[in-house]
């Protein structure tokens, strides 16, 4: 195990550009935490998870398909560099874990893994939270983890990729700092898991009547804010741009939330009213996916809660779900 002090940090991820497209969380001047490069802005590990999605690092908003020019067409090229993104949460690691299957099945996404693949990824946990709170450690779901243990940044490296990254640094002494926090984290308990694994047993039990999702799609301002927060979203469109000579083929996330988001050429939409674009958003998360894929995936981030003006994310719509349809 090796260490860094905060004064290290920024040197340390600065001398990684050589080798790697580095990515990473930085203070902007409206004082909100984004994504950035080395020299962006202030390096902001701490405070929790990003308000925005780190999953974009692979699957950015809009991105190239292709370029059809004088009878050929070219696909955007791989970085020339692999990625390297800090920042990522317990929380977001799972998210990543999730839409890598996603893409992987059926027809691989090579758009996306042209990305993702060889990617390393840095995993914040420990005092870095809001206020200094605990973030509950990675497991190993990363490249290389960054554990603040307040005076310093604990470094484990889970591969080999991670591993060669951090050979020059400092060994830590074996002080049991990465236990204790490691225990801390192990007992900490999310109600919000609770409740949300809960309202998943509830709708796929069909205890939720219609009349529920009416009400919660009355407030719905299709802002789309959920999904464009949301790691685990996935959907997008394709639209494509003519030039005289050549014509740009390029995909950008869609919303479920969005009337036109299935609507057909015959004018028919199976999502015409806003309650069932709101249903279909939870029911996606809790019970569609847990069928297809075995598992919730809403991995508890937060994040449309975070931005959604009328409160309505999944959060505030599985509690209230629960205090109505819960009683046994």
């Amino acid at each position: 195990m090796k260490y860094l002090l905060p004064e290290q940090l920024a040197p340390f991820f600065a001398s990684l550009e050589a080798t790697h497209e580095v990515r990473l969380p930085i203070l902007l001047p409206d004082g909100t935490r984004a994504l950035g490069h080395p020299g962006d802005g202030p390096l902001a590990l701490h405070g929790g998870p990003l308000p925005g999605k780190p999953t974009a690092a692979f699957f950015p908003h809009e991105g190239g398909v292709f370029t059809a020019a004088a009878g050929m067409v070219s696909t955007p090229p791989a970085p020339e560099k692999p990625l390297l993104v800090a920042g990522f949460t317990h929380r977001d690691l799972a998210c990543l874990r999730f839409i890598d299957r996603f893409f992987a099945d059926g027809w691989r996404d090579d758009i996306y893994f042209r990305r993702r693949q060889g990617a390393v990824i840095v995993g914040v946990s420990g005092y870095c939270g809001p206020g200094g709170s605990r973030i509950p450690c990675a497991g190993g779901e990363c490249d290389l983890e960054l554990v603040a243990d307040r005076a310093r940044w604990l470094v484990v490296p889970y591969t080999d990729a991670g591993e060669t990254i951090v050979a020059g640094l400092p060994d830590a002494a074996p002080d049991g700092a990465l236990e204790r926090i490691r225990e801390e984290a192990a007992a900490m308990i999310d109600e919000n898991e609770l409740l949300i694994r809960r309202a998943s047993e509830l709708i796929r039990a069909d205890r939720v009547p219609d009349t529920f999702w009416a009400e919660i799609g009355d407030r719905c301002i299709a802002c789309t804010g959920c999904n464009l927060a949301c790691p685990t979203c996935t959907c997008f469109g394709v639209q494509d741009l003519r030039y005289a000579g050549r014509v740009e083929r390029s995909r950008m996330w869609d919303s479920c939330q969005l009337d036109g988001f299935m609507r057909e050429a015959s004018g028919h939409n199976p999502l015409g009213t806003e309650s069932l674009r709101t249903r279909r958003r939870i029911h996606h998360k809790l019970a569609a996916d847990p069928e297809r894929w075995g598992e919730i995936s809403c991995f508890i981030c937060g994040r449309c809660d975070g931005v959604c003006p009328t409160g309505i994310g999944i959060f505030a719509v599985a509690r209230e779900l629960v205090e109505r349809y819960g009683g046994e």
